[in-house]
């Protein structure tokens, strides 16, 4: 079985205990916390090795780096094989920062995108302006509805009770 599916039976398991799941996740989310910010310790340098090497680097067993690579996908500059990889897959987490930046913002993972060593890469300004993009980019603006007695937006020149809107 690929890392990947042994990995989802784990963390997404609807038969598990729903404490029992929630310390998985608190472990993880804070092993998950130390990768990050070792790597953006130096975001140019791109880290590369088989996840097993990985997992040993980041000091976190082989199942939490393949969630971990499985977060980071989204993010990185070119997107490792995570559906087909075993313990010695080499893969590489050379992220774009933008994306990154965006996709935990968009996960609410604010133990992320607040993390200190995001204010060596963005200025305040960019982080804002980062942030305020990526929660407007799930609102959906609704335009004004047309009334019955409005001109027709078709242009006919009608009111829109007596062109299209009985169509």
């Amino acid at each position: 079985m690929a890392l990947l599916e042994e990995w989802k039976k784990i963390a997404y398991n609807e038969k598990a205990d729903k404490e029992e799941l929630q310390r998985f996740w608190q472990r993880y989310f804070l092993l998950e916390k130390g990768i990050y910010e070792k790597l953006l310790e130096n975001p140019e340098e791109e880290v590369r090795g088989s996840v097993k090497e990985l997992a040993e680097k980041y000091k976190v067993s082989i199942q939490d780096m393949t969630g971990f690579l499985d977060g980071i996908d989204e993010s990185l500059k070119e997107p490792n094989p995570i559906e087909t990889m075993d313990e010695d897959t080499v893969v590489s987490l050379a992220f774009d920062k933008v994306k990154l930046y965006k996709n935990m913002v968009d996960a609410k993972a604010d133990w992320l995108y607040d993390l200190p060593a995001w204010d060596d890469i963005f200025d305040p300004v960019t982080k804002k302006t980062l942030y305020l993009d990526q929660k407007k980019s799930g609102t959906v603006i609704v335009g004004k509805k047309t009334g019955r007695n409005d001109p027709c937006p078709c242009g006919s020149g009608k009111k829109y009770k007596f062109c299209c809107m009985k169509k």
